[in-house]
């Protein structure tokens, strides 16, 4: 039976298995296609956003299949990407509301082992997340490369994201999305 819960230090070694198999530049052009994560993680990154209760992870059989990670701005404002976002972050409104450092976190990258996709393993990590980051802040932002139309797709059509912007950093087009945190997902 798949467990979802806040990851432990325990849980690294499996978080990193997982990022090395989905990492794009760990993967060959074809395998694109299938999404992958961009970021990557190292140990003392993972630890300091489990110390925050920021990494969200599925297991099944004690081996994890799937992870979220999700922070504050200011944690993630250490990255240059994430700093450019934040730089025009106050510029954006979602449902009528601007968006702040204090009322929005960072949502992603997510994850999903290759095996496990399709079976509602990303929804439900989804909103395992979303109830436990609702606490802290309404609303959910996010981006995701134009190239990764999985990703793209999976957010919208199957979790309701909605795009507020578009940007580039880096020669590279994004989307940026938005959720309302006290919306719960219905998993059909």
């Amino acid at each position: 039976m798949i467990e979802y819960l806040l990851a432990s230090k325990n849980d690294i070694e499996g978080i990193l298995e997982l990022q090395a198999k989905n990492l794009v530049t760990n993967l060959k052009d074809d395998e694109k296609d299938d999404g992958f994560v961009t970021t990557p993680f190292t140990v003392e990154q993972i630890e300091n956003l489990i110390d925050l209760n920021g990494v969200f992870i599925a297991r099944d059989k004690g081996k994890v299949i799937s992870y979220v990670m999700c922070a504050s701005w200011q944690y993630w404002i250490a990255w240059p990407m994430f700093e450019y976002m934040a730089s025009f972050l106050e510029t954006l409104e979602f449902n009528k509301t601007k968006l702040t450092m204090d009322n929005s976190y960072q949502y992603g990258p997510i994850c999903v082992a290759k095996e496990y996709r399709g079976q509602k393993v990303f929804e439900n990590i989804f909103e395992f997340a979303r109830e436990e980051m609702n606490k802290r802040y309404p609303i959910l932002v996010t981006f995701i490369n134009k190239i990764n139309r999985r990703s793209y797709e999976a957010h919208v059509r199957k979790l309701g994201l909605e795009v507020v912007t578009e940007f580039e950093f880096n020669n590279n087009n994004f989307y940026e999305l938005c959720y309302d945190t006290s919306k719960p997902l219905e998993i059909k």
